[in-house]
């Protein structure tokens, strides 16, 4: 009676190791974040790709929240707007990472994340939820307008 069941642990064991899980892979990509960052490298230095990066972020309606060219980072937000339901809102945040990129570059890695907060109906107020956008022509935008940017001569000139 005992080896049936053994019999079947080493089976089912033999099976679940020696295969492709794809049970795993959705696993995996359930709990990892659903869009990663994007990343692009530009021939500029640091500086003067921040610059540009904060003045494409106000391009495209966002508000500078926090960072500086010294750290690297760059926070910017949209308006708030309504929600698909009544008394619920919408903004969308941008996170801009720099660090430097071979040869004398700079890499910039930027992140699109919606922030919904639902009407409140005697719960907890103020509770949101951030979730990365997909699928979303933001970044191609952010980054052709950042590289414009970085080729227009200085303004005041």
């Amino acid at each position: 009676m005992k080896t049936v069941p053994a019999a079947a642990l080493c089976l089912a064991s033999a099976l679940l190791c020696g295969c492709d899980s794809t049970i795993g892979d959705s696993v995996q990509s359930a709990l990892s974040p659903r869009e990663a960052p994007r990343t692009r490298a530009f021939q500029a230095e640091g500086r003067a790709t921040y610059l540009a990066a904060k003045a494409a972020a106000e391009d495209m309606g966002y508000h500078y929240v926090r960072g500086g060219p010294a750290q690297g980072e760059l926070d910017e937000m949209s308006d708030i707007s309504g929600g698909d339901d009544s008394g619920s809102s919408r903004q969308v945040s941008l996170k801009v990472r720099l660090s430097p990129a071979d040869p004398s570059g700079t890499s910039v890695e930027a992140s699109f994340e919606e922030i919904l907060e639902s009407a409140s109906t005697g719960a907890t107020p103020g509770i949101a939820t951030e979730t990365p956008l997909r699928d979303t022509p933001l970044y191609e935008v952010f980054f052709r307008t950042l590289g414009q940017d970085l080729q227009a001569p200085p303004k005041g000139q």
